[in-house]
């Protein structure tokens, strides 16, 4: 029998095509927890690991999990380009203090196809000295695409690093239009 605040604490999970390769998405009752780049093999299995760390409880493999369908459906439809924000709950359970302060203004304020620097969003949660601690929050964001650190870049015009690699930011910029296409 379950028990009650299982169906909250329990992890589903999946892979999903896209342009930029399988990406891991992983909810809970409380909503999407997280996203995953390059998601085959020993990358899926070190995640889904971390994840059984965090939470407690082993990660189930449930595609057809109604805690991942509009997720599933939200981020084809932003990779197919009908799509320019998510509009989805989100489990922050794996992120706490400053990086959510910076992640959750980086949801909220930064809309696609806009691009906000380390600096300037260091002054949006009032900590003008802190772009470094940007830049590790960035790193630290479980949730990318969905909420867009790659939507941040450097003041001095070139696009910062990325957890998912260089490769994968200017493709999620040249999606959104803010770089010009890859020519191949």
């Amino acid at each position: 029998m379950d028990s009650p605040g299982q169906d909250e604490q329990r992890v589903v999970w999946t892979v999903v095509d896209t342009d930029i390769g399988p990406l891991l998405l992983a909810a809970t009752g409380e909503g999407l927890l997280n996203v995953v780049f390059h998601a085959t093999g020993a990358i899926r299995d070190q995640a889904l690991g971390r994840l059984a760390a965090r939470r407690g409880t082993e990660p189930v493999e449930a595609p057809g999990s109604p805690l991942l369908a509009e997720a599933i459906r939200q981020v084809k439809a932003y990779f197919a380009g009908e799509r320019r924000a998510f509009e989805l709950p989100l489990d922050w359970s794996l992120i706490s203090g400053f990086n959510r302060q910076v992640l959750r203004e980086l949801a909220s304020g930064v809309p696609y196809g806009a691009v906000v620097g380390y600096g300037d969003l260091a002054r949006r949660v009032g900590q003008p000295l802190a772009a470094q601690a940007v830049g590790v929050a960035m790193g630290s964001n479980p949730l990318p695409v969905v909420v867009p650190c790659h939507r941040v870049v450097a003041s001095d015009g070139g696009i910062g690093g990325f957890g998912g690699g260089l490769e994968t930011k200017r493709r999620l910029l040249a999606l959104e239009g803010v770089l010009p296409e890859p020519l191949f």
